[in-house]
Parts: structure tokens; C-alpha cells; sequence
């Protein structure tokens, strides 16, 4: 087995960390701005001062960060993982970012002599903690085959789905269909609700139809008992969607539905729900309604 670096410890990143070491992985992470999860500490993982010592430490190194900037901060900034980097060594970014910066990320990594992989993943904090995250990776066969014992500690479905890049367009498809099969199910409930009907028997009904999908399962349950703290925060989604919608303009697409389910997310971030999970959608669709669900 080899050693794995481990940057961004996190709401996902310390459960897909806290698999590895169940598997038997030794890990090594950076006290860069805190000090690691103190679980992780006492499961065994060791940590050094600095992105650039948990690369010169590690033969692969994981990143789990929010956004493109923070990953080309940690790649790249001063004291990053580049500079501890030496021929042969592996680079798995696990952040969802834009496609287009990462292939120049990996274009960069590729100079020094190493290799890179894209690898977001889907499922949540949920899918983190139960090992069952979907992940979508870009890259070589080589480094994907090298990575697969690493993946299958922390996913259920991984898929090599093309080159450098390829990963990251999966993952903003990906997006695209879970925020619009949330405002659909967040339509939906508060439809059935303000008609008069009990939100939680519609749901049960529609679970055992083709309306049934995982996010009526969770996310619909989430709306229902007004459980809104985070999974997967609205913040991020945005940044998910500007991803889609960017590239949409570059390609010439029309992502007419994403740009509504956008708006959506940006009226409930301007109402203090940026940091909801994403299922708080539904506030914006209450709010249009003057209905709350089950109210």
C-alpha cells in the first residue's frame, strides 16, 4: 500500500480520509491552517507542517478543497504540493472544479515528472461517511488502474470516463442533474402540501413510483422535517452550476433550467442559506407560494 498525502479534511474529506486508514492505508496530512480531526490523529494519521512536506512524504497525494482557486493554491501557491513533488509520484484532485483549469493542472503536474487524476466524486457527507460515493475520474488508465485500491476505500461506483478533465465534466452533468431533480421534487412537495395533502404520505406514494429517485429519498425527507444543515451546501452548488453555465456559454449550449435552478439557489443565498444544504432550495419555492411545507 502505498502512503497517501491527504489536503482537505473537511466535511467529506476527513470521512473518505477515516476509510483509508480503516483500510489500512498510512496517511499523512498538513496542520497548513488547523490541526487534523482528532479522530484521525488517534486512527494513526501523522501530519507535517506544510503542503509541500505531506508531498514529499507521500508517493500519492489527495486534495479535497471547495474550489478551483484553492486547489491551485495548494498545487501551486507557495510551499504547495508542487514543490514537494518528485518524478513518479501521483496527484488526485478529489475537488469539483472547472474542467478547463484542471487540464492545465495537469499539464503542470505532468512537467515535474508525475501524474494526475481528476477524481470528484457524488453522494455527499452521507455517501462519505458510508463509503458509497460515486466517483468520476480523468486521467491515465495507468494511474487510474494504480489508484483503484484507493478509490474502493472511499466509493462504490468509480468510472474511468476519459482523459485529464473528462472527470470534471462528469461531475458539473452530475450537478446539473441533482439540482434540477431537487427543485423538481422541491416543486413538487410544496405543490402537493399547499393543495392540502400530507407531504410525507406524497412522498411515501411517489417512493414506490417512477418519480422515485435518491434525492426524493433524502433530500425530499430533509424538506419534510426541516433538516438543513449541510450534506452539501447551497454555496457550493452555485459554484457547481456557474461551472455548467460557464461552460454552456463557451460551447454554444442552452442550460435553460439550470439558469432557473440557479436563480433559485441565489435567492435563497441571499435570504442567509448560502451555507444550507442544498435541499433548502424549497425555502425559495415557499417563499413564491407564502406556503411552507406541512405548515
Amino acid at each position: 500500500m502505498e502512503k497517501i498525502g491527504f489536503i482537505g479534511l473537511g466535511i467529506m474529506g476527513r470521512h473518505m480520509a477515516g476509510h483509508l486508514l480503516e483500510t489500512g492505508f498510512e496517511l499523512v496530512s498538513s496542520d497548513h491552517r488547523k490541526q487534523p480531526p482528532a479522530e484521525l490523529v488517534a486512527a494513526g494519521l501523522a501530519t507535517v507542517s506544510g503542503h509541500a512536506a505531506v508531498a514529499r512524504a507521500s508517493g500519492v497525494v489527495i486534495i479535497m478543497v471547495p474550489d478551483t482557486p484553492q486547489v491551485e493554491d495548494v498545487l501551486f501557491g507557495p510551499g504547495g504540493v508542487a514543490e514537494g513533488l518528485s518524478p513518479g509520484k501521483l496527484v488526485i484532485d478529489m475537488s469539483s472544479i472547472s474542467p478547463i483549469a484542471t487540464r492545465e493542472f495537469a499539464q503542470r503536474i505532468e512537467a515535474l515528472g508525475c501524474t494526475y487524476l481528476d477524481a470528484p466524486v457524488s453522494g455527499g457527507e452521507v455517501g462519505a461517511k458510508a463509503a458509497s460515493l460515486t466517483i468520476m475520474v480523468g486521467g491515465p488508465e495507468a494511474a487510474f488502474e494504480r489508484a483503484r485500491p484507493i478509490f474502493e476505500a472511499m466509493g462504490k461506483n468509480v468510472t474511468l470516463v476519459g482523459g485529464n478533465g473528462v472527470g470534471q465534466t462528469t461531475k458539473v452533468a452530475n450537478q446539473i442533474v441533482v439540482a434540477l431533480t431537487i427543485e423538481a421534487v422541491a416543486e413538487a412537495l410544496v405543490f402537493a402540501s399547499k393543495a392540502g395533502a400530507d407531504p410525507a404520505k406524497v412522498r411515501q406514494a411517489l417512493m414506490g413510483g417512477l418519480a422515485a429517485s435518491r434525492i426524493l429519498e433524502v433530500h425530499g425527507e430533509r424538506m419534510i422535517a426541516r433538516s438543513f444543515d449541510p450534506g452539501f451546501r447551497i454555496e457550493l452548488h452555485q459554484k457547481d452550476l456557474n461551472l455548467a453555465l460557464e461552460g454552456a456559454r463557451a460551447l454554444g449550449v442552452a442550460l435553460p433550467n439550470t439558469a432557473t435552478t440557479q436563480q433559485l439557489f441565489n435567492a435563497c443565498a441571499a435570504d442567509g442559506d448560502a451555507s444550507q444544504d442544498h435541499s433548502a432550495l424549497v425555502r425559495a419555492l415557499e417563499r413564491l407560494a407564502g406556503h411552507e411545507i406541512g405548515a
